[in-house]
């Protein structure tokens, strides 16, 4: 007779065994037609799941994020339903939940097209209009072989003898179609309203090169069509605004197949790469942190204390010289305990706050390269703070305070929190998680800042706070991060100590955090986030000078030359162009202030202005404009049109 135990506390007791949904329709038949699945003790399960003995149950519908999630999986098996129907000889691998929808991996001898996608939408539609039962059998694993075997899926098979030790499968049968998964997935297809294929690209099976390349087709799916729609519209516009797109027509950098993944910058884009790297320095500077600069390739041995090698060998760049193993680096914490121990610190000249534009490598599957949104080769604005346990809470609330001024400045405003715990492939005792867990959540709450719980999601040495930025067209992107490590410094791992009070020697406490994350990919993000349109303080060129015949380029250059005299990043333009041509160029360039000077100008020792988005100002004198350009720098937020 199973208890059921419900989120507000009410309990329910039943007479036998009892599936998620006999719970929901006992609660109600509205609950019941809605009902996705249930999360049972903590886990996610089927809704026709039987409970045997006392649980706790939470009926999950497509309100939550979880139910939304079961929809997009059970998505990719109505594709993959659609599929057999249109191609019996299509060959299934893996169709997994990505964000905002799915793909699946298939092998079929036929090349999908745009017109194929189109068609295997409208299949998939039919199909889940019909809204068709989902029935879910666990099946023994000699029948599981023998159906794939009848089916000729060798994909399906192949997944199978790689799990050994599984004695039964999930099957979820579509009518006539049978796929193999987890779970869990939606009771019928009637939960299926909103989809659509988008595209279709290479994939080798299980991202192995020397594996064969599968096809791999693409949805996003959401539970109405009016979100559906909203974000087909917002993909629109992400794709005008493009950062390689962008990068290109304003001629900020370019990525080449003869250093994948890595970013060459051009001398405009250098220019906007250097401005956010002056910005974050001068806030380190008044933070009080002291800036470092370490190795780029280091011993191995290094790498295999701190954890990194078990962690993330397979993507670390390695050498070999001399018989020593060498490692490009990944992460600059390790580096930066080499910096510390050098001396002997006291408790007094704690907290020590080193920071670094550490140049790191990661060997990224060339697959996920991407612009500079995902690279090998990025700089990260990363700092490490070695402080005593009793100042934690001040350091992390500084870090919080600086992540949220940051981003306010460079134009976002609206910040989310999440909090990352204990992942199963971890380092440090239980005790040492509890207490870094314990710490920083309690910072957050201090704080009054909402968060998210994201268990599992920490990094392999301690618990972290992430915080995601939207952009100006909703989307998000996970930027900064603090993360608290007890472990790393400990003499087992890379030994960083400090004399206390008591003239013992004490492994510090090490806060690793990063506020922009990379910089390559928060470029990037402003890139996309302005359209290149970027407020004055950012723009590579903030002011181009143009003048209309060459009577009046001594008098341009000279103009500029004072302007560049007091900072102002100046371009002028003397080519025997008619000016309208020179105004609707440096207009599309995204030039915020384009000043021109004809015979009027000169005569009256001034500039005529006209802002980005087409306004004539006006004529200036030159300190009228200094005055003008004080002011729209000093509001950094300020987009000039």
């Amino acid at each position: 007779m199973p208890i059921i135990t419900l989120p507000d506390g009410s309990k329910r007791e039943f007479s036998e065994a009892v599936s998620v949904m006999q719970i929901a329709t006992d609660i109600g038949t509205g609950l019941a037609k809605a009902t996705v699945a249930g999360r049972v003790n903590g886990e996610l399960r089927d809704a026709c799941d039987l409970i045997t003995e006392d649980a706790d149950v939470q009926i999950i519908t497509l309100k939550d994020d979880d139910g939304v999630h079961i929809m997009r999986h059970s998505c990719a098996h109505l594709l993959g339903h659609a599929l057999k129907q249109l191609y019996p000889d299509v060959k299934m691998a893996i169709g997994p939940v990505i964000e905002n929808g799915f793909y699946y991996d298939v092998d079929m001898e036929a090349r999908i097209s745009s017109e194929d996608l189109e068609k295997i939408e409208q299949r998939m539609k039919e199909l889940a209009k019909t809204k068709y039962e989902v029935v879910k059998k666990m099946t023994a694993r000699a029948e599981a072989l023998e159906i794939f075997k009848s089916r000729g899926e060798d994909y399906k098979i192949e997944l199978i003898e790689d799990m050994p030790n599984e004695t039964e499968f999930g099957f979820y049968y579509h009518q006539e179609y049978i796929d193999m998964c987890r779970g869990p997935h939606v009771p019928n297809m009637g939960f299926i309203k909103a989809f659509k294929l988008t595209h279709v690209a290479g994939a080798y099976w299980r991202g192995d090169s020397d594996n064969k390349m599968l096809q791999r087709i693409y949805g996003v799916a959401f539970p109405s069509k009016e979100e559906l729609k909203d974000y087909l519209v917002m993909m629109e516009e992400a794709e005008k605004r493009d950062h390689r797109k962008l990068g290109k027509q304003l001629d900020l950098f370019h990525v080449d197949e003869l250093a994948p993944g890595m970013a060459f910058w051009h001398p405009k884009g250098t220019t906007l790469y250097k401005v956010v790297e002056d910005y974050m320095r001068q806030q380190l500077n008044e933070s009080g942190y002291q800036e470092v600069r370490t190795p780029l390739i280091m011993d191995r041995s290094l790498w295999e204390k701190s954890g990194h090698w078990d962690k993330f060998k397979d993507n670390m760049f390695t050498t070999e010289t001399e018989n020593r193993d060498y490692a490009v680096k990944p992460m600059n914490c390790p580096g930066h305990i080499q910096v510390f121990n050098r001396d002997l610190s006291s408790y007094r000249d704690l907290p020590i706050r080193l920071a670094e534009f550490g140049l790191v490598h990661r060997n990224e599957p060339s697959g996920t390269l991407h612009g500079l949104m995902r690279v090998r080769s990025f700089t990260q604005d990363d700092a490490h703070i070695f402080c005593t346990p009793d100042q934690i809470k001040q350091e992390v609330q500084a870090c919080i305070d600086l992540v949220f001024s940051t981003y306010a400045d460079f134009g976002f405003d609206d910040i989310q929190v999440k909090f990352s715990t204990r992942p199963e492939q971890r380092v440090g005792s239980d005790e040492v998680w509890g207490l870094a867990e314990a710490a920083l959540e309690q910072t957050l709450k201090d704080a009054h800042l909402e968060y998210a719980l994201q268990p599992g999601e920490g990094a392999f040495y301690g618990p972290k706070i992430e915080f995601q930025l939207k952009d100006c067209i909703g989307r998000v992107w996970q930027c900064g991060t603090i993360q608290l490590d007890f472990s790393m410094t400990q003499a087992e791992r890379l030994n960083a100590v400090y004399v206390g009070a008591d003239n013992e020697k004490h492994h510090p406490v090490m806060i690793h955090r990063a506020i922009l994350g990379s910089l390559e990919r928060f470029v990037g993000i402003l890139v996309e986030h302005y359209e290149g349109k970027f407020p004055t303080w950012l723009a590579p060129v903030q002011l181009v000078l143009a003048s209309i015949s060459e009577v009046h380029n001594e008098y341009v250059a000279d103009f500029a030359k004072k302007l560049k005299k007091h900072g102002f990043r100046v371009q002028t333009d003397l080519r025997n162009e008619k000016v309208g041509f020179k105004i609707r160029e440096h207009t599309l360039q995204r030039v915020p202030y384009i000043l021109v000077v004809g015979d009027q100008e000169m005569a009256d020792g001034t500039v005529n202005i006209r802002a980005r988005g087409g306004n004539n100002l006006g004529s200036f004198t030159f300190e009228q404009l200094l005055q003008m350009l004080s002011d729209d720098i000093a509001n950094l937020g300020r987009v000039v049109e």
